[in-house]
């Protein structure tokens, strides 16, 4: 009887340490391919690269949008085709005013009405909304946000809006398990001169962002592996 019982425990000694060498090489090995995309994150598009990219643009209301269409207006829109537009489900301004500008690139190539499209999103939390409640809204905004990526698989263009969050965190999730490389460009607000919005320090902080980018020499001087571009508005 002792000897089954020896024999019992010998076995799922075994067993429990065969799932811990498992689980502890799964846990290198991720770290490792975590490091390894931190590491790759900011460097240029290969030589080879395509001269057009899949280009996801995030509005946001308070300011956001009428950044980012400056920004636009001074990119050759060329290289940024097609172009995703996308904005807060409550926000309704900001896809018509993306929709005007796309309008007035009169004297630069226009991209086909095809090649544009415009997408609202569940925001995570709105102001004032209870914290209990966001925890469903929250679960409801990442699998909207998980359904876009894996459908556009895109490029990220943003400056700041809440709503970029669970894109740029999911766009970081698939190069770490390696389904694509989305490159996350970061445009911190002009309105930002000495420290960064919550949106842009977890940004940064966290190393998800390929390219950092601050509009304020004094700010570029407080996050040094931010990229100081002048004011673009």
């Amino acid at each position: 009887m002792e000897e089954h019982h020896c024999c019992f425990y010998s076995k799922m000694l075994s067993r429990f340490s065969s799932i811990s060498s498992f689980m502890l090489i799964l846990v290198i090995v991720l770290v490792v391919r975590v490091l390894y995309v931190m590491y790759q994150c900011g460097k240029p598009f290969p030589k080879g690269a395509s001269r057009s990219f899949t280009t996801l643009i995030v509005l946001g209301s308070g300011g956001h949008t009428a950044e980012m269409l400056s920004l636009l207006s001074v990119l050759r829109m060329d290289r940024f085709t097609p172009r995703f537009y996308i904005a807060a489900a409550t926000d309704h301004m900001s896809l018509h005013k993306a929709r005007s500008f796309e309008h007035s690139l009169a004297d630069k190539p226009v991209a086909k009405e095809a090649s544009l499209q415009y997408t609202q999103i569940y925001r995570s939390r709105e102001v004032g909304q209870s914290y209990v409640t966001s925890v469903w809204t929250t679960i409801l905004a990442t699998v909207h946000a998980l359904w876009l990526m894996i459908r556009i698989r895109p490029q990220i263009l943003c400056n700041g809006p809440g709503t970029c969050i669970p894109l740029c965190v999911i766009a970081f999730l698939f190069k770490v398990v390696g389904i694509r490389w989305s490159s996350i460009f970061y445009v911190e607000s002009v309105a930002r001169v000495r420290k960064l919005s919550l949106s842009g320090l977890l940004l940064y902080k966290l190393r998800i962002a390929d390219q950092f980018f601050v509009q304020w020499p004094q700010l570029q001087k407080n996050y040094p592996r931010a990229h100081y571009v002048g004011c673009l508005m």
